[in-house]
């Protein structure tokens, strides 16, 4: 079994490198990760001239959406594909919530695999600043779930 820290030590050397596949082999063990969206992007054409007249104020661009402040905050990525569960039975109260502070050694959610929950652990001290995904929601590997802030 691999180890999940090894595993995500792989990850950041992608992000590092901007790597979108890695494949690695060592002895009977065997990973492949891929990130980012396999979609083939295209050169954006040049734009023609707007129109005058009124159709040209009818016309407007959306306004864009501005995206939250995550300057300073680490995102705590999945280590694995499965079910993710904020607390440990439906009736449990939550490992942690928005504004909890956490300890590196903090178990911060479960993740369901194979009928086999995994105990997730913070691996970092700071503050939950945003939980990014619903309990009992599907998760995929290196999909974010939580916001922190590091102490």
């Amino acid at each position: 079994m691999i180890d999940i820290r090894k595993l995500k030590q792989l990850i950041e050397l992608m992000k590092e490198n901007d790597l979108s596949e890695l494949d690695l082999r060592e002895g009977d063990e065997q990973v492949s990760i891929k990130r980012g969206s396999t979609a083939v992007v295209a050169p954006l054409a040049p734009v023609a001239a707007a129109p005058s007249g009124p159709a040209a104020e009818t016309t407007a661009a959306p306004e864009p959406e501005t995206a939250p402040d995550t300057q300073g905050l680490v995102e705590m990525p999945s280590p694995m594909v499965g079910t993710f569960y904020l607390a440990a039975s439906p009736d449990a109260d939550p490992y942690v919530r928005t504004g909890s502070t956490i300890e590196a050694d903090a178990v911060i959610c479960l993740i369901e695999a194979m009928k086999v929950f995994n105990e997730i652990k913070a691996e970092i001290s700071g503050t939950i600043e945003k939980i990014l995904v619903d309990n009992g929601q599907a998760v995929e590997f290196g999909q974010p779930l939580f916001l922190i802030k590091p102490n």
